[in-house]
């Protein structure tokens, strides 16, 4: 498939479900993959493979089209940001739904999402993305996920779709305390689709949390568990930008990376952090 024919494709309104050998498959499901013999060498590579529905699609002909992400694919994470390359497209006779009590060995539940956002040439709001960085060296149980989106609003976006349990945003936040302080908020969720309110448009060189959120719910995205770790910045730097973070908040990292720990222990446990 061309650029050409991806980005058609990419256009057309995505099939919510689809039955397959009887079972109902959609977003999110397993299935078993089963090219048709004749294929090229990527069909050959993913024989087998267990993959996740990541959409169900139809093109420009009408075709249906099984859009999925490979478990033991190292890039998974772009795939599920809905880059080209690591998302694959199957016909629905070419996927074997795991139904009827079968199990995927190596599908990982998603759990928590712990996405880092900031700009880093606005001084301490990249706070977010450092503290995503450090996350990143840290060794996490199956189904948490670190990501540093940045201002990459449209990948938060497609990320918050995926279902996950629990979110965890890391961002610079202006509140009341000194430079460097942390808290933890739950943002209100349930206006998000209210009648009346305006879902904005994500300007492609900032990230506004609220905007994201009200877009993910737009598409689909079952936002459950919202909790935002927020640091007060203690300067966003002048009009033509500065990189680095201020010595209060980059004094904060480490004791944001040792919180964020202490929460996805406390989540995986089935306690529901405390807010302040």
């Amino acid at each position: 498939m061309n650029e050409w024919e991806w980005q058609l494709l990419e256009d057309q309104t995505p099939v919510e479900s689809l039955e397959i050998q009887g079972l109902r498959v959609r977003r999110g499901d397993r299935v078993r993959l089963r090219p048709h013999a004749g294929g090229d060498v990527f069909d050959l590579a993913l024989e087998g493979k267990i993959a996740a529905v990541q959409s169900i699609e139809q093109d420009y002909e009408g075709k249906l089209h099984v859009c999925v992400v490979v478990d033991d694919d190292p890039g998974r994470d772009i795939g599920l940001l809905r880059q080209p390359g690591h998302r694959f497209f199957f016909a629905p006779s070419e996927v074997e739904p795991l139904g009827n009590g079968q199990a995927a060995p190596t599908a990982v539940t998603k759990k928590i999402l712990i996405a880092g956002i900031g700009n880093i040439f606005m001084a301490d709001d990249g706070f977010g993305v450092e503290v995503a960085g450090q996350l990143a060296k840290h060794s996490f149980p199956p189904g948490v996920r670190v990501a540093e989106f940045g201002i990459r609003g449209f990948d938060l976006a497609y990320a918050l779709t995926e279902g996950y349990e629990t979110t965890i945003l890391v961002d610079a936040y202006p509140s009341e305390g000194q430079p460097g302080t942390l808290f933890v908020i739950a943002p209100e969720l349930t206006d998000l689709n209210s009648a009346g309110t305006t879902q904005g448009v994500i300007e492609p060189h900032a990230l506004n949390p609220s905007q994201v959120l009200r877009m993910a719910a737009s598409m689909g995205g079952d936002l459950k568990r919202i909790l935002l770790v927020g640091c007060v910045p203690a300067t966003l730097g002048p009009e033509e930008g500065q990189m680095g973070l201020s010595e209060p908040v980059s004094s904060a990292v480490l004791e944001a990376v040792k919180l964020i720990d202490s929460l996805v222990t406390r989540i995986l446990a089935g306690e529901w952090p405390a807010t302040k």
